[in-house]
Order: C-alpha cells, then structure tokens, then sequence
C-alpha cells in the first residue's frame, strides 16, 4: 500500500521534501514538483530534474539542480543549520561508546537560536565533500541530505596552528573542519565542539593527542586507526564510533574514499594538541588502504 498521501491532497510545497532513500518517495517529489508547476511555481527544467530522479528514491534532485544551475523550488524545509543539527543529533544518539553519556548530555533536542557565521570557500571541501555524500546517501540520506544542504552556510577551516613540520604537508592542505555547535560556531555551546571533518583520500593525519575527550563519528570508510606511536593500524569501517579519552595518543590514515565525521569534544576544547613523533610516517603516508 502506498503510505504517501497525493500531491493533490496536500501541500505541494511540503511533499516536495519527501526524505530520500523512502520507498516511493521519488515519485511523490515528481508528483509535488508538477503542482508547482502548475501553480506556475518552477519551471519546466526544473520539473524536468524531478521527473529524470523520480525513478531513484535515493537520488537528491536538489544537487542535480544545483550542477545544471537552476533554482530550488520552493519549500517548507527547515533552515538549513537547524536541520543539519538535528540529523547530527538523531545520528549520535544512536551510536554505542563510552563517552556517550558526555556526548548526550551535551546535544539539547533543541540549541538556542543560531547566530550568523561568515561562511568561507574551501578547496578541499569543493574537491572532497560532494563524493563523501554520495557515498554516505546510500544508506543514511536524510544526514547526506542535510549536511549537503548546509555546507555553503559552513564556515570550513583548514587549521593552521600545528607546525607543518610537525604534522605534515598533505595533511596541512588536505583538511578542513566546521563547526556547529561551540564557542564561535552557529549554535553556541559552554567548552563543547559538534562539528564535521573531512580529509582528503590516502591523507595521513599524524600521531596526536589533546586534552579534549573526543568522539570521531566517521561517515565513510574503511579507515586506518592506532592508538599509540608505533603501534599496527586498526581497519575500521563506516559507522564504527571512536572515542578518544583525554591524552589518549591516535592516529588515522584515510582509506581510497575521503573522510567524513561528525566530531564532538566534550570539555576542554581550548587546550592545544600535541603532536607525537614517530619514525614511520613516511612508510604510513606512502600507503594506500584496501
């Protein structure tokens, strides 16, 4: 039985958000995207990239529309920020690890109002982020979806403060981060950081630690792990939380897809991190992952 109600029943303009990936869901978008256009609401070419996706319940038609250059039709999302924070939340909720009650107590169900960021373009985000998505909508669209929708309202940062010496030239410029939740980010938080981290494919981020007990949610994968200079890399896949207590030494080699996490630390979020020496991360840096 169809669960969907008809686009001529209700609120074209609603149905046009039909979450990806559910059964049927790309032909209630195509049938919300003809009311529009009807009502004189969209264009013709943008009907178009409804009808061509309709077929596929997990294709986004926002990011066809977006490579072909026309106009989102009109919705009743929510803001772009407040949706991502709370698909962020839904998903952390979920995940099993011994900082969990630290993370849970720090993500109310609804943050305060959000505060405007300067968004910033980033060379690795332009490059990186969009086959992450792709990657990560096959099994949890409406995460994909929002993170894709609020990434250009991102103020995404290639941190700088380690020495490139120390930590290395591919990891240097081949990283960035946003912040959601924290001390300059949108929605502000007391001495807590929510945000995400994307490295770029074979990247090597180097022997570290900080005070900060952390939590690495990584949305893609298989990934290199270890937790201690000069140990043997750990294989870990998509979805498999991290959690990292406070000073714990970690390191992570990024597998042929590039990473992609939701991170939290829960205290601490001021204090520096240290990078640790190790005498094999050349060999580490010249390895590809399987």
């Amino acid at each position: 039985m169809n669960v969907w109600p008809s686009a001529a029943m209700t609120d074209a303009a609603h149905l046009i958000d039909a979450p990806l990936g559910q059964p049927g869901s790309g032909r209630v978008r195509y049938g919300a995207a003809m009311g529009l256009w009807r009502a004189g609401l969209i264009s013709a070419e943008v009907l178009e990239v409804y009808r061509v996706t309709s077929a596929h319940d997990h294709r986004d038609p926002l990011s066809v529309l977006r490579e072909r250059g026309l106009p989102a039709p009109p919705s009743h999302k929510e803001p772009p920020m407040l949706a991502l924070y709370a698909a962020a939340r839904d998903y952390l909720l979920t995940l099993d690890h011994p900082g969990a009650a630290e993370v849970r107590a720090g993500l109310p169900a609804v943050p305060g109002p959000a505060r405007n960021v300067t968004p910033r373009a980033n060379v690795v985000v332009d490059r990186w982020l969009n086959p992450t998505l792709q990657a990560l909508s096959v099994t949890h669209p409406v995460l994909a979806g929002a993170i894709g929708d609020a990434s250009g309202v991102l103020d995404w940062v290639t941190y700088d403060a380690y020495s490139r010496d120390e930590i290395g030239e591919g990891f240097a410029t081949g990283h960035a981060f946003a912040s959601l939740m924290g001390g300059d980010a949108p929605y502000a938080a007391d001495d807590f950081d929510l945000g995400l981290f994307l490295i770029a494919p074979g990247t090597l981020y180097r022997d570290h630690r900080h005070a900060a007990p952390e939590l690495y949610a990584p949305l893609t994968g298989p990934h290199g792990w270890r937790f201690g200079v000069g140990r043997p890399l750990m294989i870990k896949p998509a979805h498999a939380p991290v959690w990292n207590p406070p000073h714990q030494p970690h390191l992570t080699k990024v597998g042929q897809l590039p990473f992609l996490a939701l991170f939290v630390w829960t205290k601490d979020v001021n204090e520096a991190a240290q990078v640790l020496p190790a005498d094999d991360w050349s060999a580490l840096e010249a390895m590809t992952l399987v």
